[in-house]
Order: C-alpha cells, then structure tokens, then sequence
C-alpha cells in the first residue's frame, strides 16, 4: 500500500499519466463522434473495433515510458538506495513498484472506460459481454507494456536509453516481429504450424486482437482449413494468458538480472 501511495502522489505531480490518459479520452471521443452515424444495433461493435485499432498504438508506447521513467526516477533523485537500505531487496522493490503501476495507471483508465460506457448507451444498443472483453484486453495489453516499461527503466542509465529501448521494443512488435515471420511463412507445415503460431502469439499486440474479435464475433473459425485448425491449437484465451504470463515472467527476470546498479550508487 505504501509503493502504492507513493506512485500515485509521484503521477498526480507529473504529467506523464494525466497527458496519457488526456490523448485516450480525445481519441475515444472522437472515434464516438465519427460512429454516430452507425446503426444503433450494429454500431457498438463497429465503434470497439475502431478505438481498439487507434488507440493500440498509444497505449503501448505510453505504458513503456511511464514503466521505464517511473524506475528510473527513483534511481535518479537517489530514493531508491534509500528504499534498498531496509528490508526489501531489489527485487521486492520491483514487485511492489509494478503492483503500484498497476494500480496508478489502471484506475484512471478503467473509470474512462466505465464513463465511456456511459456515454455508448445513448448512442447504441449496448453488449456488456463484448465491451466486457474489450475492457480486459485493453486492461492485458497495459500490462504487459508497464511490466515491459519498468523492465528497460531498471537497467537504463539514462533517459536517452530509455527513449532508445522504447522505441525499439514498440516498433518490434508493431513491425520488426511479423516481419521476420513473414520470411519464415514459406516453410510452415502442418508439422512445424503450432511452433510457428506460438511465435506468432509471442507478440502480445496478436494476441490481445485475436482474443477481442473472436470473443466479440468479429473473427469466426467456421470452416477453417486443417492448416489454420492447426494454427489456433487453442482459444485465442489461453493464447493470451500464456502472452501475459510470458512477458511478465521475463520482464521481471530482465529487471533482475540486468539491474544497472551504476544509477543509483
């Protein structure tokens, strides 16, 4: 609860999440403005779609530079030692600095949401179901670039680092990673398709849109071939948890391991 407190007093001060949550809000209202010439039975899920596909260009990013400057404040104004220096060790401190992103960034993006919502029902027949899963992979995809965030916070020496590894990691997975699968497509078969879709689903962006078009009908798998069957080997749910697992799993060992202790020394 401490890590907790401290966080949201260190963001309500700063910019950084009010700015974030600033460019969300506009985006949302102006993708509402453009679908009020919708159906109003079939316009929500239209509208969805249309915000996921904007605004999934600004949440990762956002999220890896409020993770990553979040870590890399506390080393720069010296609190951090001051925190190593009673009981918790470094990688305690990340776990309870996370849980605090978590929270800090969460909240305030889950009221927009639920305001959102409100402002949806005088506009379309609402689905709860569907805006539902909406909301959760949303929710999955600012965690997994949080987690990622404080992971290059935690080894960066500098804000010029920071700004570096951001941009590489977001232009990675919008870009670099279905790229390089695109010159492995050739040789997909039915042997090697389940090791070519868990590549694929690595990339969490993938795998958080696979999940909210199949749980909102967008996407069906009706009278697939054998050889996408074999691709989506399992629910595009499990696809997702076993993305979200992943990246965190690996976001806290990279923290860990490759800690520049140099920046708060």
């Amino acid at each position: 609860m401490h890590y907790i407190w401290k966080e949201w007093k260190e963001n309500i001060r700063g910019k950084g999440l009010w700015l974030s949550l600033s460019i969300i809000v506009l985006i949302s209202i102006s993708i509402l403005f453009r679908s009020s010439v919708l159906s109003f039975d079939k316009g929500f899920y239209v509208l969805l779609i249309n915000l996921f596909d904007t605004i999934i260009y600004f949440i990762p990013i956002l999220c890896l530079f409020i993770g990553a400057f979040s870590i890399f404040q506390e080393k720069e104004q010296k609190t951090l030692i001051m925190l190593l220096t009673k009981k918790d060790n470094f990688s305690t401190f990340f776990v309870k600095k996370s849980l605090g992103l978590y929270t800090v960034v969460l909240v305030p993006l889950l009221a927009w949401f639920f305001l959102y919502l409100l402002l949806l029902k005088f506009n379309f027949q609402l689905d709860m179901k569907g805006y539902s899963i909406f909301v959760v992979a949303i929710t999955c995809l600012a965690v997994v670039f949080l987690q990622m965030g404080a992971a290059i916070g935690s080894f960066s020496r500098s804000r010029m680092q920071i700004i570096g590894y951001t941009i590489f990691v977001w232009f990675y997975f919008f870009f670099l990673h279905d790229f390089i699968l695109l010159s492995f497509l050739p040789d997909v078969t039915h042997e090697n398709v389940k090791l070519f879709s868990s590549a694929y689903f690595l990339n969490p962006l993938q795998a958080v849109r696979m999940f909210l078009e199949t749980g909102m009908g967008v996407y069906s798998f009706g009278h697939m071939s054998r050889l996408l069957q074999a691709f989506m080997w399992t629910k595009p749910v499990f696809f997702l948890l076993g993305n979200l697992a992943f990246w965190l799993m690996v976001s806290y060992s990279t923290a860990i391991l490759f800690n520049r202790k140099e920046g708060y020394e």
